[in-house]
């Protein structure tokens, strides 16, 4: 499988989503039949979607307007919301900067200390209002903020890292232990992010609920410029799924695959999904609702990083509530808004009633998918043409 790029090195092709397209069903359903919810270890959502744990999007209050729409945002642990009692001057200063200072800014804002104590008011806020909370750390803060997590009652924890493996080595640190964290922490976990059949399977096996899928797609990242590492999603996605089945039928535990970045309309989940993902995780898209705290700006997790940042501040704009975003009326045509609508419309002309049965639609390479046909949109710069 391949094809070689030289002498004795082979590659294998990947693709994006952008490239593919899902092909109609021989039979149709109304998409009110269709059903699109998905569980997560103990825990049931009707929609499939979550926010990721970006300072942009997710902050408490949007943490609680996403739960009661059915959907579920993380918070992100090592934000500006467990560093500044009240980080909205923060969030401003990081919305006005220029786009030559806004990486110096964040990285000079996020030396401020993170505050233990936050991080259990944080949670506690979420709860009040009678959602989950989901919360997210980086793996070498994972056993202490996961033991506050618990203890302030948060529901779910994510640990994210750029790229995680159930192998890793290093001389200057403790290594987490998936295996045992999972065993001891009465949380729901999801591990993140990676890509792969084996390392896929590898994580599964250490008892994880939830694998998140996606190195580098992310509107704000750039890790694929600095680092150059990365696989499409389409690739990335169907890869880990075929693990996340293996797994199930070695085991019984069925561990649902999150894709995470790349996705910034209702085509692009949909396609995420029927790629074999159970769930999808959005940033850009709702870095755009007016709950949002970042004012209309989105930055990566690794923006802040002090030596070498691997995220950008982007400008996506304002362009509606978040119960627009995810359920409409969509008053845009680009799709981005009504998310929840278009997976089940889609679902419905391909003919699968659950999720389960989208993951087996049909795929198709189309390059040009985006392109055939739209030669107005194009040259009047509307609709696919933007």
């Amino acid at each position: 499988m391949g094809m070689y790029l030289g002498i004795g090195r082979k590659a294998r092709r990947a693709y994006g989503l952008d490239e593919i397209a899902l092909v109609p069903g021989e039979v149709t359903i109304n998409p009110n039949d269709c059903e699109m919810s998905w569980s997560l270890g103990e825990h049931h959502f009707p929609i499939p979607i979550m926010a990721s744990a970006m300072d942009g999007v997710v902050d408490v209050q949007f943490a609680i307007a996403m739960g009661k729409l059915g959907g579920l945002a993380v918070l992100n642990l090592e934000g500006v919301q467990t560093r500044y009692e009240d980080p909205s001057g923060v969030l401003a200063e990081i919305a006005n900067a220029s786009n030559e200072d806004a990486t110096r800014l964040v990285q000079g804002l996020y030396t401020e200390p993170i505050r233990e104590e936050l991080i259990s008011k944080r949670i506690e806020e979420i709860k009040d209002s009678g959602v989950l909370a989901a919360v997210s750390s980086i793996p070498q803060k994972a056993e202490r903020f996961g033991r506050l997590a618990a203890d302030a009652g948060a529901d779910i924890f994510v640990i994210q890292s750029t790229v995680s493996t159930a192998r890793h080595i290093s001389s200057e640190y403790e290594i987490l232990d998936f295996k045992k964290f999972c065993t001891e922490m009465p949380l729901t976990v999801i591990v993140g992010n990676t890509i792969g059949f084996k390392v896929s399977l590898e994580l599964m096996e250490t008892g994880i609920d939830g694998l998140l899928v996606g190195i580098g797609p992310g509107a704000a990242c750039t890790t694929r410029g600095v680092l150059g590492i990365g696989v499409p999603q389409v690739t990335a996605t169907i890869d880990c799924s075929a693990a996340r089945d293996f797994h199930f039928k070695n085991t019984g535990k069925y561990v649902p695959v999150i894709t995470d970045g790349g996705m910034s309309t209702g085509g692009d989940i949909c396609k995420a999904l029927a790629c074999g993902g159970d769930a999808v995780m959005v940033g850009s898209a709702f870095a755009r609702a007016e709950e949002a705290p970042g004012g209309g700006f989105h930055w990566g997790m690794a923006t802040p990083h002090a030596n070498l940042p691997r995220g950008t501040r982007i400008r996506v704009g304002t362009t509606g509530t978040l119960e627009e975003i995810l359920y409409g009326p969509a008053r845009l045509d680009d799709g981005s808004q009504n998310l929840a609508g278009a997976i089940q419309t889609s679902m419905g002309n391909v003919g699968a009633k659950t999720i389960r049965e989208f993951q087996l639609t049909e795929l198709i390479i189309a390059p040009s998918i985006r392109t055939e046909g739209k030669v107005f949109q194009q040259s009047q710069n509307v609709g696919m043409g933007k």
